[in-house]
């Protein structure tokens, strides 16, 4: 029943649900102790809504919001309570006295001073708000000072109101005590502290501290577009949790010949993009996009079909080419929309082919194979296991937008998966990465993964009791202490090097501050690989493990592991680059032989039903590789689906690049030439 409600009321844990019921009963328990009237209580419920109030704040409730829409918002709370004091002084015999009076004038000034302090804020925040924000790009030309502290920005109507308790607690000790003087301390606080708040917020409104007008920062990232002339465009809109398909992309456009750029649409994205030395730009609207001089570009890149691609798409003077997030048998890499492009890029023959069986209007010609370069860093296989028992890895993928049973080997097959490795006869040990989208859509799926993360910890917690390991345990102590240890002094850096000894503390000055620094962010890159590696070194071997959040990143997981079980989505392809055995599950209980027939990146696999009693084959695969009876099919199909290893990926995609861009530029050659306009560069 708990969790039911907290669903419906949409809370992320039970103790947030909780505090919403104690706001939601303490204002009519404080009314009733002001009608009464009895003290105590009414302080007593006073103290518990504050309390209630302040966690749902700091735990940023959705439940915030909804009393918002049904006149319960912030502001009204804190009024209600404050003339439920003035009522409880009144039913106390204090209505002709100079209290009642002197603390009525006291909390109308008091909401009276709110009024500034929220005005002011709002407009600090207006004219601190660019109308792009950007990384790597040099904003000089624009004056950009120092955003306010934090202290004074961060939810400050909360904290404005919250100077109300000193008037409450004073008011409330007087009426217990009969010294009028305490209420008159708590008053004058409330008012000398509100006072002060909107005294420290006036420096910030004076012209000099605010930012320029919005056509004079569009200018200036016009002129720095005019002298870097961006050729290369990543071009990417989407939710913050679908940043990851943009930063798969980002190390390949720091290698592309030719001056890159990346485009976003959301402002929340950029917290979600990964270190990179390539210029960011992001335009959140869509009149500033089309207003700005692009001209210079000559290839675009889309990695996700969204509505707002429209807005790129208009430009002629480009080529446009869609790139995808990955490379998988879903139905949405065929998608009927990628016909809009000049090309769609593969990885290889299988892309082709997938668009030629699905018809949905991508001509052959327009298919040019491209390789994966994301895939660099994935090791191949060298035909045995990594340590003494074979590590799995189970990354399945999110439920998707709809309820087909085949989005997901998570809701009828996870957990049978996960028991069945954790209770293998020879031991296994487990890796859970699950897609970043998990549960976002289907609770059912959540509920699942919680689950299976509670299944994979216990049976963890389990193992270092366990005799079979102690020896181990005992013997990698200290190698482990210093992997932690290790791992702590790589962090200490990263924030530092992250914060460049000041973080930034608003998107303005994060626009102005962070300019490229090729030392910085090669130093970044090596700490992450170092990050990555003592990561490993401190847990065993034999130590099972859920890996959530992009630190831990999954082709790492790749090269950990000696087997992998997923499902129908890019993730198999790209385990196909590592020549490792790997199974996939049939979800929607197709049959083995319409499933293979059906993707293609299943023909190397284990096919494995709901029950996952199919696991035996795969775990035999690793650790008798002479029984490994799609060892030959899976380099056969590692070919087909992600193309030739010579050249390399990177070059065949700036090969492609090179090409497209040839033609883009002889497209407008042509058409300045049939206009009697001079050509351009």
């Amino acid at each position: 029943m708990i969790s039911k409600a907290m669903r419906l009321a949409r809370v992320g844990s039970g103790s947030e649900l909780v505090a919403a019921l104690l706001v939601a009963l303490g204002f009519p328990c404080i009314m009733l102790a002001a009608i009464l009237p009895n003290l105590w209580f009414f302080a007593a419920a006073a103290a518990v809504t504050y309390l209630a109030d302040r966690y749902l704040h700091h735990c940023g409730s959705y439940l915030i919001n909804r009393l918002a829409a049904v006149r319960a918002g912030l502001s009204i709370r804190f009024l209600v309570r404050q003339l439920l004091l003035i009522l409880l002084l009144s039913r106390m015999g204090y209505g002709e006295e100079p209290l009642f009076y002197v603390t009525v004038a006291c909390l109308l000034a008091f909401y009276g001073l709110q009024a500034p302090q929220s005005t002011i804020v709002t407009l600090i925040r207006l004219r601190r708000k660019l109308p792009v924000a950007t990384r790597n790009i040099d904003l000089a030309a624009v004056r950009i000072s120092d955003a306010p502290p934090q202290s004074l920005m961060s939810r400050p109507a909360e904290k404005m109101l919250h100077l109300d308790v000193f008037s409450m607690v004073g008011v409330l000790v007087a009426v217990e005590t009969g010294v009028d003087g305490i209420a008159y301390a708590g008053l004058g606080l409330t008012l000398v502290l509100a006072l002060g708040y909107l005294l420290l917020l006036l420096p910030y409104v004076r012209p000099k501290r605010l930012v320029g007008s919005a056509d004079k920062v569009l200018g200036a990232v016009d002129a720095w577009l005019g002298e870097y002339k961006p050729t290369v465009v990543l071009y990417f809109s989407g939710s913050k949790e679908s940043a990851y398909q943009a930063n798969m992309w980002l190390e390949t456009m720091a290698q592309v010949e030719g001056r890159p750029m990346i485009l976003l649409r959301e402002r929340n994205i950029l917290p979600q993009l990964a270190e990179t030395s390539v210029p960011v730009l992001c335009v959140p609207g869509g009149v500033h996009l089309m207003n700005l001089d692009l001209s210079s570009v000559r290839v675009a890149l889309y990695a996700a079909n969204v509505g707002k691609n429209i807005h790129l798409l208009r430009v002629p003077t480009m080529k446009h080419v869609f790139i995808g997030h990955g490379d998988s048998d879903k139905i949405a890499s065929v998608n009927p929309y990628s016909k809009v492009y000049d090309e769609v890029w593969t990885a290889g023959r299988a892309g082709r082919d997938r668009y030629a069986l699905a018809d949905v209007g991508v001509r052959d010609e327009d298919i040019v194979e491209v390789g994966r370069p994301q895939l660099a860093t994935i090791q191949s296989w060298s035909g045995t296991q990594r340590n003494p028992i074979p590590t799995v890895l189970y990354a399945p993928t999110w439920e998707g937008w709809d309820d087909n049973p085949g989005n997901t080997s998570l809701l009828l097959a996870g957990e049978n998966i996960v028991r069945r490795l954790l209770e293998a006869e020879r031991p296994v040990r487990l890796l859970y990465k699950p897609h970043p989208f998990t549960g976002t859509r289907s609770a059912r799926a959540k509920a699942v993964h919680q689950r299976i993360t509670e299944m994979i910890e216990q049976a963890a917690a389990a193992r270092t009791t366990d005799s079979r390991w102690a020896e181990q345990t005992a013997a990698g102590q200290g190698e482990r202490a210093e992997a932690r240890a290790e791992m702590a002094r790589i962090e200490a850096r990263l924030a530092e090097l992250a914060g460049g000894g000041r973080v930034a503390r608003d998107e303005a000055e994060l626009s102005r501050d962070s300019l490229a620094d090729p030392a910085r962010e090669a130093e970044t890159a090596r700490l992450r690989d170092e990050w990555n590696a003592a990561s490993w070194r401190a847990q065993g071997w034999w130590e099972h493990r859920v890996i959530t959040g992009a630190q831990m990143r999954l082709y790492d997981c790749f090269n950990e592991s000696d087997a992998m079980v997923s499902d129908i989505s890019s993730v198999v392809s790209d385990f196909i680059a590592s020549g490792k055995p790997y199974a996939v599950t049939d979800s929607a209980e197709l049959g083995e032989e319409e499933f293979r027939r059906q993707n293609t990146a299943v023909r190397a696999a284990v096919i494995l039903s709901n029950s996952a009693a199919e696991l035996d084959e795969l775990l035999t695969a690793v650790t008798d590789p002479a029984s490994d009876a799609l060892a030959d099919a899976r380099l056969e199909l590692k070919q087909y689906l992600l193309g030739p290893d010579e050249p390399t990926s990177i070059v065949q995609f700036n090969t492609a690049v090179k090409e497209l861009a040839a033609r883009s530029q002889a497209r407008n050659a042509g058409v300045n030439k049939s206009l009697g306009e001079p050509v351009s560069g």
